[in-house]
């Protein structure tokens, strides 16, 4: 059991290790909301500003076009014989020279709210620049993060061969088959008084005095291996 539990340290570091290396990935999740938020919102102005300069050549585009229906109307005035067809056709220049200055008119408007518009957009897209560049930062401090785990793994799973080898080879086979079993944690728990603290349950008194003596048995109940603690270096009983 000496040479065992060192192993069964080694594997609860590999094991940590492992669990890092699932959850970190999973910070950069609510950094991914965040820039999604932020384009959203740069999306969000420029579509503003698209739709106000739309309009604005929409507003030139029918002027342009009453522009050319009053150059029209005009010469025809100029053929006209009947008095009622010259007032039809000044009532309409009039018409038209009223719309044209509505249009104008809304032209003035919308180029005071893209002037407003494109100053706001300009300081988002400042402001969201700076915020995007720091969830980059966070986002690369993920990325280091996760690298330190993985070689910390790697390097503790470069040391667990030889420290593996120690252990006797029917105890190691018994230590492996109940890690597997148990997919995490220990496999191997030390008594407290009567009870094994892997389950909490309670172990005979023939069986607590055997693991006393040195024999290893397992829990009835979870199937652990067990050991008193009193007879090994606390760094060698060191979970984490």
């Amino acid at each position: 059991m000496k040479n065992l539990l060192p192993l069964q340290c080694l594997d609860l570091k590999i094991e940590a290790c492992r669990a890092r290396e699932f959850e970190i990935p999973k910070q950069k999740g609510k950094f991914e909301v965040q820039r999604k938020r932020l384009l959203a919102e740069i999306q969000e102005r420029e579509g503003v500003l698209r739709a106000l300069q739309l309009e604005q050549r929409e507003c030139e585009s029918e002027i342009s076009q009453r522009q050319t229906h009053i150059v029209k109307y005009e010469q025809q005035l100029l053929s006209v014989k009947k008095n009622e067809e010259y007032q039809a056709l000044l009532h309409e220049i009039d018409s038209l020279k009223k719309q044209i200055a509505a249009k104008e008119e809304r032209i003035i408007t919308l180029l005071v709210e893209l002037d407003s518009v494109r100053e706001r957009l300009a300081e988002d897209k400042k402001r969201i620049d700076a915020e995007l560049k720091g969830i980059d930062r966070q986002c690369a401090e993920v990325d280091t993060e996760l690298a330190e785990a993985v070689a910390q793994r790697q390097e503790l799973e470069r040391q667990r061969g030889p420290v593996a080898e120690k252990v006797e080879a029917s105890l190691l086979t018994r230590y492996n088959r109940i890690r597997v079993s148990k997919k995490t944690g220990a496999a191997a728990v030390p008594l407290n008084g009567s009870n094994c603290t892997g389950c909490h349950m309670t172990v005979t008194p023939q069986i607590v005095n055997e693991v006393l003596a040195g024999k290893v048995h397992a829990c009835a109940h979870c199937g652990r291996l067990l050991y008193d603690k009193d007879s090994f270096h606390q760094e060698s009983v060191r979970f984490a």
